[in-house]
């Protein structure tokens, strides 16, 4: 019989999540991941406490908005000197910095208080769809926004007992040191 009383370590453990942004809905998309981004997903959820995932987002390219958002949104940032308005419209903003439309988004979807720098700092997206070496760390990947039904908590106990996921290690690769 387990003696701890209470919210464990394991409660709060950090998953990391991945999401493919293709073809899905801007603010949908934003919303399922700044529900993750907070912890609400998880049964010790506390608005005082940050007890989040980390997401990684990949193909943001390829993000979409309904009607006709793609010809009316205008991205508005103040440079704090007098006509320092910058506008950016949506199809630009793609062009340059599609990363920053759902960066936007889901900052939005967070409550504006001081864990919010902290939760968006959780958040990792990028344009195409490698992720470089933080792909290793995925243990969890949604297609349609929402969490596994066969999620289990247990289960990163034993995945982070392990470097990598079983399925990730590439038994081709030598390590080698150099003294």
């Amino acid at each position: 019989m387990s003696q701890a009383v209470g919210n464990t370590a394991l409660a709060y453990a950090r998953a990391w999540h991945q999401v493919d942004a293709t073809d899905r809905v801007l603010g949908k998309l934003a919303e399922k991941i700044a529900l993750v981004l907070m912890g609400k997903h998880k049964p010790i959820y506390n608005p005082a406490v940050d007890s989040g995932d980390y997401v990684i987002v990949t193909n943001c390219k390829k993000i979409r908005v309904s009607g006709r958002k793609d010809q009316q949104l205008v991205y508005r940032k103040h440079t704090m000197y007098p006509g320092g308005l910058k506008e950016t419209p949506y199809q630009d903003m793609m062009r340059k910095k599609p990363e920053e439309i759902i960066r936007h988004a889901v900052s939005g979807m967070l409550p504006k208080n001081k864990l919010r720098d902290r939760r968006l700092e959780r958040l990792r997206i990028f344009p195409g769809n490698e992720t470089g070496i933080l792909g290793a760390n995925v243990l969890r990947s949604w297609d349609d926004g929402t969490l596994p039904k066969d999620w289990n908590p247990q289960q990163l106990v034993r995945d982070s007992q392990r470097i990598l996921p079983a399925g990730l290690v590439d038994k081709s690769v030598k390590f080698t040191t150099t003294a």
